[in-house]
């Protein structure tokens, strides 16, 4: 199974604080509850890169894959990094793991999987 196809960022290393991200959403395959969910969250940047991954990966399961493509690739190109914690436990660079979404939606592997989550 691909990296992003059962995750969803969930926790942000920085701080040690885990915001809310609609992982459970994600999770849930309720794709749109979950960007209502994140969009609504003030507690998050706007450039928040588990925002941006998590909002791009419910886009894309919806079939916004330009939305979704906007959003990787403002998180890959960002000269900032930020650890990122998968729904597995796995903690990824949120650049490295934008960089895996975008070749995902390449690939139509998004399509494939109707829904995809990251914690």
């Amino acid at each position: 199974m691909n990296v992003l196809a059962g995750a969803v960022a969930l926790m942000l290393a920085q701080g040690g604080a885990a915001l809310d991200v609609a992982s459970e959403e994600l999770i849930a395959e309720r794709n749109e509850v979950a960007i209502e969910r994140i969009e609504a969250n003030d507690r998050l940047d706007r450039d928040d890169p588990a925002r941006l991954i998590n909002l791009g990966i419910a886009h894309a399961r919806e079939g916004r894959v330009q939305e979704a493509r906007q959003m990787f690739r403002k998180v890959a190109g960002s000269d900032a990094a930020m650890r990122l914690e998968l729904t597995g436990g796995e903690w990824v660079d949120s650049r490295d793991l934008a960089r895996r979404a975008l070749r995902m939606l390449d690939r139509g592997e998004f399509a494939n999987h109707s829904r995809m989550t990251m914690r």
